[in-house]
């Protein structure tokens, strides 16, 4: 049943007040101080950090092995200059991670909306069950995919890789986009609509640039989990759609060149360029606001 008002469910108003602001406060400085919680903060990072610089180091190791035996750009001139199927996996990884993520954002936000929207049988159910791919095992959702493929009767390929990726990734996206939501400022919609604002305005000028960030951290989150995806990948691709984690694995059985330690830190020096840029852009897109 549709609603007279679709936006009748965000108006509602949050009181924050004095007492609660001032335990925050209070609760934040308590935790300046050292404690249990920041050690193991420190810790986990240390954990998640030490592993990029282990590739680091080892991307301007002179020898194949993981003896040190001196600095060399030996692997990064292998990299640019003898890498052709390397580049084009990975070439091949960022298409389909781009265009599935940009897919996957645009359902799931869209869903995330009009979950919060209307109000229709077995809505319960399908927000419970939209997170189900988020709890399955990997393989069975890449042994289901590869099922219904082939009953449609469908090439195994890019398209097929395309698909099963923006499957995966639509959760991610509208458990992202239902958070901001939920921390959705909800008098901002009833102003648009003191102002004159009908419904179409009032979403496309007020609600989506307020969860802008939640779809951004969506489409990054998207965007990761297709390019370091491997067991779905490598159950749903067929002929000529190897992408990177696909190409890396097959190396393992000649054993791992030392060219996918230069890709890796060319990769992260990327991604922390594109995280400066992107950060900027946020605070800029937030201060026009």
């Amino acid at each position: 049943m549709r609603l007279s008002n679709p936006f009748d469910l965000f108006l509602k108003k949050r009181t924050v007040t004095e007492p609660i602001r001032h335990a925050k406060r209070q609760w934040k400085k308590h935790n300046r101080n050292f404690s249990f919680s920041n050690t193991m903060l420190f810790l986990t990072v240390v954990f998640l950090f030490i592993p990029l610089f282990v590739i680091t180091f080892y991307s301007f190791n002179k020898s194949k092995d993981t003896t040190f035996t001196g600095v060399s750009f030996i692997w990064y001139q292998k990299l640019f200059l003898n890498s052709g199927d390397l580049w084009n996996s990975l070439f091949k990884s960022f298409i389909i991670a781009f265009s599935s993520a940009f897919v996957a954002t645009i359902l799931g936000s869209l869903a995330a909306i009009g979950v919060h929207w209307y109000k229709f049988l077995g809505k319960s159910y399908i927000q419970t069950t939209s997170f189900l791919p988020m709890v399955l095992p990997e393989v069975i959702m890449g042994v289901s995919l590869l099922i219904f493929f082939n009953g449609i009767h469908m090439s195994l390929g890019l398209l097929t890789i395309f698909i099963a990726h923006t499957t995966f990734c639509l959760p991610f996206v509208y458990l992202m986009v239902s958070a901001r939501i939920d921390e959705f400022d909800y008098s901002i919609i009833e102003a648009s609509h003191d102002l004159g604002a009908n419904e179409k305005q009032t979403l496309f000028y007020v609600i989506i640039p307020a969860i802008m960030p939640g779809i951004i951290s969506g489409f990054m989150m998207s965007v990761t989990m297709s390019l370091e995806d491997y067991v779905i990948t490598s159950l749903v691709s067929g002929p000529g759609s190897t992408t990177l984690p696909i190409y890396v694995y097959s190396m393992i059985r000649f054993g791992v060149s030392p060219v996918i330690n230069s890709l890796s830190f060319v990769i992260i020096l990327a991604i922390c360029f594109m995280t400066i840029l992107l950060r900027k852009g946020l605070k800029g897109f937030a201060a026009s606001r």
